[in-house]
């Protein structure tokens, strides 16, 4: 597969034009870091090598267009958003949403209507069912967007397929935040959101290829929006965007192109390996991500952060812990040296249990008094959680990661709301006066 950027990229610091432009450093510590020079694209304008580039992403994943973020999910998240306010479409979110979402919701202004999981037997991410959202979305015909988190950050995987077709029937796009999935194309069956019939999604390229921290993909497959991703993409997105960023992402391409399958297999093989040599020390959860090896801590009554401090003595840095669970998370680069690290460390440790039943968290439902946007722009002030009951949440309070949101701005705080940010060790809160 041809790689437009880095071709581009490489000529011209080859061809030692003297650089009479922005950045700073002239060349001279990034020889391919350039501004938008002649021949070189601009990003929310493409018409050349940027285009062309993406066109190739867009081939790969199957979408109708793929446009490239160099700020990661959160700036396609805002771009979804913006695309859906702009549709005149109602919000509904299921309630474990990342705070790039909430965020989005304050600067456009968004209410969003929650559709909450059900926490019956799992972590805090929850799980829903399909006839859950499909009694939500038939109570009003009006024209509206649905968003949810797949795969979570636990690698958990919804029911997409089923999920969109509920959606269409009921006038409503569903927009998919895929942050963690971006592999899920390249799965002996795909289960890419995409693929599934989401109208829309992120995808996280950063997180799980071998791409620059910051890149990402906007991915569209309804053509009514195609115009849309590049217009709403700019109102985000920095005006200078980094041409490593989109170089790495244009590489990446054709490791997809020539190299990722045999890897991915290798990788999702040895994790299985792992997984069944220690499943009578450790509950790891079903992730149907499969790049995600999610420690169960808490069904053996064992405590995350403690395995996660024991990992760190073998100089093992997981992706996220908590009490309940532990996050290792795989990209289709690690190689045999990786497991075997993995093994001799998870050989080596031993954790004490907890007797008694660890409780798992279930967020409350929270009463809205006030829009999220008002909540964050009107005068607020720190008090301590201890003094937090009734008060209205001014800003967005969520352990990151997961980035479950506990409180969203402007609900009313409940003692059930004040347990929870002890739990996760938030001691303090942003109220509006």
């Amino acid at each position: 597969m041809n790689t437009p950027i880095h071709d581009f990229l490489t000529q011209y610091s080859n061809a030692e034009t003297l650089r009479l432009h922005m950045p700073g450093h002239k060349g001279r510590y990034y020889p391919h870091d350039i501004t938008e020079v002649k021949g070189a694209d601009s990003l929310f304008e493409a018409d050349g090598i940027i285009a062309e580039s993406e066109k190739n992403t867009s081939r790969l994943y199957g979408t109708k267009a793929t446009y490239y973020s160099t700020a990661g999910s959160t700036l396609s998240i805002q771009a979804m958003l913006f695309i859906a306010k702009k549709d005149n479409r109602k919000m509904y979110a299921l309630r474990n949403v990342h705070r790039s979402f909430l965020n989005a919701c304050v600067l456009l202004n968004i209410s969003v209507r929650w559709i909450y999981p059900n926490y019956e037997n799992t972590i805090i991410s929850g799980s829903i069912s399909t006839d859950a959202i499909e009694k939500v979305l038939s109570i009003d015909s009006s024209p509206k967007a649905l968003y949810i988190t797949s795969p979570d950050y636990y690698g958990m995987v919804a029911d997409i397929e089923s999920i969109a077709e509920v959606c269409h029937r009921y006038n409503t796009i569903l927009l998919v935040d895929n942050a963690h999935g971006t592999l899920l194309n390249f799965l002996d069956i795909n289960i890419h959101p995409i693929h599934l019939g989401a109208d829309m999604c992120s995808d996280s390229a950063h997180k799980m290829l071998p791409v620059l921290t910051g890149g990402g993909y906007l991915h569209i497959n309804n053509k009514k929006y195609v115009p849309l991703g590049k217009v709403a993409m700019s109102f985000f997105g920095s005006t200078s965007p980094s041409y490593l960023i989109m170089e790495s992402l244009d590489l990446c391409n054709r490791y997809i192109s020539e190299n990722l399958q045999q890897d991915i297999s290798r990788v999702i093989n040895s994790i299985e390996r792992v997984k069944h040599h220690f499943k009578d020390r450790f509950c790891f959860a079903d992730s149907k991500e499969p790049l995600h090896l999610t420690f169960l801590t808490w069904k053996r009554h064992q405590n995350g952060l403690q395995l996660a401090d024991n990992l760190r003595k073998f100089n093992i840095e997981c992706e996220y812990a908590d009490a309940q669970s532990v996050v290792l998370l795989f990209s289709p680069l690690d190689d045999d040296i990786t497991f075997k690290r993995l093994f001799n460390a998870l050989d080596s440790i031993t954790l004490s249990t907890y007797f008694q039943d660890m409780e798992t968290v279930k967020l409350p439902r929270l009463e809205s008094k006030i829009s999220m946007q008002d909540a964050v722009f009107t005068e607020s002030e720190t008090i301590s959680i201890d003094d937090a009951l009734g008060r209205v949440c001014a800003e967005i309070k969520i352990p990151c990661p997961p980035a479950v949101p506990i409180a969203v701005s402007g609900e009313v705080i409940s003692k059930e709301c004040i347990k929870i940010f002890k739990n996760y060790g938030i001691k303090s809160i942003n109220v509006v006066k």
